[in-house]
């Protein structure tokens, strides 16, 4: 498909040239040619489209494969980067792509494409599907998601041409998805770029502020460093280190925002916002650089950290450690050697070893965390506990601890005894008491610390609970832990669930001999919408489906009378419970009738709120927010699926913070828009903060969640308001 010269000039003169160099300085043997037929193919394709800047369209897919180009990746990677949105955007086909390019490019484009689809701004059920889509995407071809965060980059560089709206969406996106993504591939460029990028769309107050109080100090931060820079180079020198190389810079803008919210501090406050960073040869110049530093200035207690010795799970290895330089100011060292350096900048892109087409299947064995995940998607049937699961295993921080026998294993920060046991096997945890961390014996719900040596202690009589569930931080535990209680649980509904079935059965004066058997239950247990005979005398012992259903379908009746069933314990309870109910029911229980209906405390859902219900024991049914953390740790063959019943016009009552100005006539201010929106405060607390603000909580009559919405919005509105916000726990 030759280009004419009308589409040569929407593009860059060279920009080919340009991008077969940059792929050739790692890359001599590149495959000019075919990145040439793509180049050609796909500017032909995006002909006459233009971006939302007004460019044309083809410098976006250009700008992908440059950011591939600058990740080392090879040739079927550069090629899908330049023929990325040409399925989706163009009248090109994926039979097409595979004709003109191969299988490999064709899996890739189509990979790229179906992640494209994806969005996150959606409801969390389908939010964990999504997230399924993409760890099968990732586990397929890791080249896959590679391609797509080289588009999100560029999407970000370019995003302030969007609509506002869309700007904050996609940044949000970015730092709730594919931020942590790159962090997890040890894609640090790309990580700090997306961060920054997102930090500036959805908090522009900050990051131009960060940007401000920056710029001021630009100057005098820039002869401080140059300074720091040399004495260092200087050292390194002085002591037979003459390859050595010293950068410094200050810290991206995102990390300085999260190390002041986290620890309450305003940009002055923090010291430590420049960084060096030492390239040596070898890894025994990396101890020796270390100890000139330290022997240069005084290290900060606690802050140093050996990534070298005990590698991230990312493959990042550096020594880090604070000093107070000179001035008396903190700052921030690293040292590692080149090959360190290439894996922390562009991580998994230097450890995948593609060999044009090749996958080194050793490579591949490191990436054991995607391996997980894509087991979890095959294990975990609920989408909520599998979107937990991602996220827990994506985006934890780690800590590293030992064997007795010295063997390094890696566990999110807050890790327990249990998650260690679970790790050396299901039944070292389901038998977990205790361990001894240090030589020392310690609870279960002790946390881990790096450096941890920790032996695990059993017993054949221990078995899990459910409390383990609120202590445990990996994936693999939490879901041994559920398994075990669904197992347990299960056989003690299916136990009780046959005992009741069988006293009717002989209520109706049918022997126990002739109890039904599995062909005789077959029609009853796919009429109730259950797989198997087990699964329905579980339901009827969790009080899910009516006996008295049950007993009509099995027992023929020989007169027209039907004859009365007496109601046993869990019926009269549930029958029981709904008619003492005082509080009218606003839900719609699917599938079953005429039970009490109450509202979590632990969520305080309100209509409007996506929900989830929850059949207690002789309580009835519990309606929980599906955000609810307690429907995480539930039993799931006890959930039920129900909706806000709208034909009843009922109040909710919920609690509104409000931190504010301590000033005169604001509280009547606030009482005022609250009455405007035609709701009633049943009751109010104020307090003030040792920073002068006042902190107001009012419990608040609402409609729904829209009425909720106008409150809260009225009240921002208010001069003074900091913020407002819903308060979960329920009054």
């Amino acid at each position: 498909m030759p280009l004419t010269s009308p589409d040569r000039q929407e593009i860059h003169q060279g920009s080919l040239q340009e991008l077969i160099l940059k792929v050739r300085q790692f890359n001599p043997d590149v495959d000019g040619d075919l990145i040439e037929k793509a180049y050609t193919f796909s500017a032909k394709l995006h002909k006459g489209q233009k971006r939302s800047s007004g460019e044309p369209y083809f410098f976006h897919p250009l700008e992908v494969a440059k950011i591939l180009a600058e990740l080392q990746l090879d040739t079927a990677s550069i090629v899908t980067g330049l023929l990325h949105d040409t399925v989706e955007d163009t009248v090109a086909t994926l039979e097409e792509i595979e004709k003109e390019f191969g299988s490999e490019i064709a899996a890739l484009v189509d990979g790229v494409t179906k992640i494209s689809q994806i969005t996150f701004q959606t409801s969390e059920e389908k939010q964990a599907e999504n997230f399924r889509k993409m760890i099968l995407a990732m586990a397929k071809d890791l080249r896959v998601i590679l391609v797509k965060l080289a588009d999100r980059t560029h999407n970000m560089r370019t995003l302030e041409y969007l609509a506002k709206e869309k700007q904050v969406l996609i940044a949000q996106e970015t730092l709730d998805i594919y931020g942590p993504i790159a962090n997890r591939l040890g894609l640090s460029q790309l990580k700090r770029e997306l961060e920054d990028l997102a930090l500036r769309f959805t908090k522009p107050e900050i990051y131009y502020r960060l940007v401000t109080e920056v710029a001021k100090k630009y100057k005098e931060r820039e002869k401080y460093i140059e300074d720091v820079r040399l004495m260092i180079q200087q050292t390194l020198k002085d002591h037979g280190y003459s390859n050595g190389s010293v950068t410094g810079r200050p810290k991206h803008f995102y990390s300085i925002h999260k190390k002041m919210e986290r620890n309450q501090l305003n940009y002055d406050q923090i010291f430590d916002v420049t960084g060096f960073r030492i390239i040596v040869d070898s890894v025994e110049q990396c101890y020796g650089a270390l100890g000139m530093i330290h022997a240069m200035w005084t290290p900060v207690p606690g802050r140093f950290k050996d990534y070298i010795a005990i590698p991230k799970a990312n493959f990042y290895q550096s020594l880090h450690t604070t000093v107070v330089g000179p001035a008396g100011e903190r700052i921030e060292i690293q040292i590692r050697t080149e090959q360190m350096h290439q894996t922390a900048e562009r991580g998994i892109a230097a450890h995948w070893a593609y060999k044009e087409g090749n996958v080194d299947p050793k490579e591949r064995e490191k990436f054991s965390w995607l391996n997980r995940l894509v087991e979890w998607n095959q294990d975990l049937k609920d989408p909520n506990e599998f979107l937990e699961t991602v996220k827990l295993d994506l985006f934890a921080e780690d800590v590293y601890v030992f064997t007795p026998k010295g063997k390094v294993m890696e566990f999110p920060s807050g890790a327990t005894p249990i998650d260690f046991a679970y790790s050396i096997h299901t039944d070292v945890g389901h038998h977990c008491i205790g361990a001894k961390i240090n030589g020392r014996i310690v609870p279960l719900k002790h946390k881990l610390k790096s450096g941890d040596t920790v032996e695990i202690l059993t017993s054949p009589n221990q078995r899990p609970n459910k409390d383990w569930l609120k202590i445990v931080r990996t994936s693999r535990a939490k879901n041994k832990i559920r398994q075990f209680i669904k197992a347990a649980e299960f056989e003690r509904s299916f136990q009780l669930g046959r005992m009741i079935l069988e006293r009717e059965l002989k209520a109706q004066d049918v022997k126990v001999k002739n109890f039904p058997k599995e062909s005789d239950f077959e029609p009853i247990t796919k009429q109730f919408g259950y797989k198997s005979t087990d699964d329905l005398l579980s339901a009827i012992g969790y009080g899910k489906v009516s006996i008295s259903k049950i007993i009509q379908k099995l027992v023929q009746k020989e007169t027209t009378e039907e004859k009365k069933v007496e109601k046993k314990p869990i019926e009269r309870i549930y029958e029981e419970a709904a008619r003492k109910s005082k509080t009218r029911q606003t839900v719609k229980v699917k599938g079953i009738e005429d039970l009490l209906v109450r509202f979590a405390r632990c969520c305080n859902p309100v209509p409007g709120d996506s929900v989830i219900g929850f059949i207690t024991r002789g309580r009835g049914i519990s309606v929980h927010s599906r955000k609810c953390p307690k429907v995480f740790d539930s039993d799931p063959h006890r959930l039920i699926d129900i909706e806000w019943d709208l034909s009843q016009k009922t109040e909710r009552r919920v609690k509104v913070r409000v931190v504010c100005e301590d000033r005169p006539g604001l509280l009547a201010d606030m009482s005022r828009v609250i009455r405007d929106q035609n709701a009633n405060i049943s009751n109010a607390q104020i307090g003030t903060t040792k920073d002068k603000k006042a902190v107001c909580v009012f419990s608040v009559t609402i409609r729904d969640l829209s009425h909720l919405k106008k409150i809260i919005s009225s009240l921002e509105a208010i001069s003074g308001v900091i913020s407002v916000g819903r308060v979960q726990k329920g009054p």
